[in-house]
Parts: structure tokens; sequence; C-alpha cells
């Protein structure tokens, strides 16, 4: 693993903050208008004022509020280097209740080919340069990235754990049904355990993939600004929540596809161009594609939803052969990328471009989202689909491989305004 280290972090101060649950916010990149102002009217402290304010300079915002919040102790800086365990507890769509636990770090940054950090997904230049302009003006890690390692044995696990168990929580706050617990280790022998435990493990980003490369180009920043850099500096580092993937909270959703603008688009000429590759069920509604989609034992079953009509769909054939060259045996395996090399370009004539500035392809995360879509014109056919595993995304990874965008959703999201990480 790259070198992990306890840092001094900023937090919120509950005597003049508040309520922690009126604190903490989503990661920017999933965080629409209409939460962004309800955020904003929760406090005058909540992070999304941080993290993706409103301001016409947005970045300058940022910058003097961290200073603002500093002087009137609404912020406080720890006086002692820290890990910092985080619990999420949550329920599924099925109703089961899961704990995700991990603990946040700084993480020394490392390009992809050092292969110590391994990417899944492609990354956009319009975040990074938002993100970049952040970190310039606020020189602070607002939000963490996500990051899984593998450690079978949970030699870690059990110190964050132990710990957790026999101490309070500093916070433990509920947003939009998740309630979320933070704890601090400073114990300089328990710190020196975990990250001897997880010394030779790799890490995969889930989640943060643009602000883990814009932490990349702001290193190389301030290192070419500084005579003096020695590569210990705290820019040299980046805030990270570190899960393992054996952890039994870890759980991903899929991201499901809706088609739109489409010219001269037929449903039942479609349907003809997918029998020619794929076996077609003809599905009761909803129910049925539950059903169906539980039920299938490849990786290349789809629901498809247009004007009425709700098919389940399975791939007949050997995907290698049917997805041209470029594609490890990793990315084969995904039923995503059949999908979009298959489905959405060679059929429906939706190019990458198209698809990276969804053109013609929007992503959503309900399954109830694709059928209204459909049912009320806003979307000529949608996709529903089945979610990766993690094992496919280490796998991917380590193959060199991208998976097509919004692959995976690890929910729920890191909160943002748990910690900070000053980067002076």
């Amino acid at each position: 693993m790259p070198e992990i280290r306890p840092f001094r972090a900023l937090r919120y101060n509950p005597e003049t903050a508040g309520d922690a649950a009126e604190l903490i916010c989503p990661p920017y990149d999933v965080i629409a208008p209409s939460m962004q102002e309800e955020l904003y009217g929760s406090s005058p402290f909540n992070a999304i004022r941080l993290e993706l304010p409103m301001e016409a300079d947005p970045y300058a915002a940022s910058a003097q509020r961290l200073e603002e919040w500093l002087r009137a102790d609404v912020l406080i800086r720890e006086e002692e280097p820290a890990f910092y365990p985080y619990s999420q507890t949550f329920t599924d769509h099925d109703g089961n209740t899961h704990t995700r636990c991990g603990f946040f770090a700084a993480m020394r940054l490392h390009d992809f080919a050092e292969k110590k950090v391994l990417p899944h997904e492609r990354t956009l230049s319009g975040p990074k340069a938002d993100r970049l302009n952040l970190f310039r003006k606020t020189r602070t890690n607002i939000s963490s990235i996500f990051g899984l390692y593998a450690d079978e044995e949970g030699v870690a696990d059990r110190l964050v754990a132990g710990y957790a168990e026999t101490r309070e929580p500093l916070v433990d706050a509920v947003f939009q049904g998740v309630r979320n617990r933070l704890w601090r280790i400073s114990d300089s022998g328990l710190v020196a355990g975990i990250r001897e435990a997880l010394a030779s493990r790799t890490v995969y980003i889930a989640d943060g993939h643009h602000r883990y490369e814009t932490g990349l180009n702001y290193r190389r920043e301030r290192a070419e600004a500084n005579p003096g850099h020695t590569g210990n500096e705290p820019y040299n580092f980046i805030l990270v929540y570190l899960n393992n993937i054996y952890d039994k909270g870890l759980v991903v959703f899929p991201i499901h596809r809706l088609v739109h603008g489409i010219e001269g688009f037929d449903s039942p000429r479609f349907r003809e161009k997918l029998e020619e590759h794929f076996a077609v069920t003809v599905l009761d509604g909803r129910t049925g594609l539950k059903a169906y989609l539980e039920g299938a034992t490849s990786s290349y079953a789809y629901g498809v939803i247009t004007s009425g009509s709700v098919l389940g769909i399975t791939l007949k054939g050997d995907p290698a052969g049917m997805i041209g060259e470029g594609f490890t045996p990793a990315l084969q395996q995904l039923g995503l990328v059949v999908l979009h090399e298959v489905v959405l370009a060679r059929m429906l004539g939706i190019g990458q471009e198209a698809m990276a500035q969804q053109t013609n392809l929007v992503y959503v995360k309900e399954e109830s989202a694709v059928f209204d879509a459909v049912e009320t014109g806003k979307a000529q056919v949608g996709f529903v689909v089945k979610p990766a595993t993690v094992g496919q995304v280490l796998a991917v990874s380590e193959s060199g491989g991208v998976m097509p965008q919004k692959s995976t959703f690890f929910y729920p999201k890191i909160m943002t305004g748990l910690v900070f990480s000053p980067l002076d």
C-alpha cells in the first residue's frame, strides 16, 4: 500500500457549529442544484459551502469561509495526528441492514504507472479543472476519495473495530437515512499496527477518480513551485477513506441507462436487432424483470424497457468476438461493456463522445426512474443492468483497463464534512 499517515484534521467544533447532521453533505459530483439549495438552508456552516459553493466565484468563497470558520472556532485543528474510523449503517432496497466500516487517513500520492494505486474509470477534464481550482484556493482536501484494499484476514479491521466498539463516537449523525459515526485513533502503537497490517496492500479507487488525479496535478504544481521540496509535505498526500473488500457492509449498486434523442428510433425494429444477438423474453412488468435478473446466471443479462413492453435479454454467444479488439479479458467479463459496445454503439449509433457528454444517454440509480422516464416519454428506451461485483472492479484495475462511465455505485457515498485535511 502507499504510505498512509495519521493527520491533523480540521473538524467541526460541536460547541459552535451545531448538530453534525446539519453540517455534512455528499461529495460534489452527486449534488443536484435542488440539494445544493436545501443544504445551504440547513445550516450556515454546512460543508456544501466549502465543497460546492453557490457564489459566482465558488473557489474564493470556499477559501474565505475556511479562514472565517477557523477564526470563529467553527472549525478546529486537531492537536495530534490521527486515523479516523468511520462507519455507515444503512438499509438497502430489499430491507436488509448493512454497516460498512473503514477509516480516514492521509495517503501518499502515486502515479498510476507505479501500480500502488489503481483506477477503474476514465476521467473528464471539466471536473478535474474544477477540483484543481478548489485545491489551489483552499489548500485543503475538502472531500475524501474512497479506496479499497484486499485483506481477507482483516487484521487492520479488527484493530479499528476493537477501538471503536469500546468508545463513544465523536460524530453520530443521520443523513438521508444513513447513520454516520466517526472516531479518532491517535495512539501511536495502534496507528503503527494498522499501518503495518496494510503495508503490502494495493489500493483500488472505488470513488473519487477525478479528485485523485487532481491531487496528482496539484502535487506537481506545488513541488515545481517549492525549491525546498522534500516529498514529505502534506500536499504529497490525499485524504482517503480506506475499506476492506471483505467488509460485509461493502455494497455495490448498479447504474441504469436511459436513451433519448435517437432520430427515427423504432421499438419493433430495435427488438429485431436485439434478437440477432440476444435471447429475448417478454416479461410481466417490474415484478417479472426483478425475477428475471435475479435468476440470470449470465453477466450479459439486461432489462429493456420501451413504451408498452418490458423485455429480458441475455447474450447468446461469446462476447469476445462481438466487441472488437482492445478489451482485456477482465473487461470482456463485464456486462456493461457488451451493452455499450454492442447495443448502445452498434445498434443505436451512440458514440463514445455522446456517451461521455450524455448527449443521448442519461444515467440513473433507481430502477423506478427507468420505468418512469419511458412512460413519460423522457426516454425512448431504458436499460436495467445488474451491478458489477467488487471482484470485477479489482480485476479490471489490475489489468490496466477502465470500465465504461458510471459502471459502479458504491453505496452510500462517503460524506463530506466529517474531517478536512489541510495541504500546508
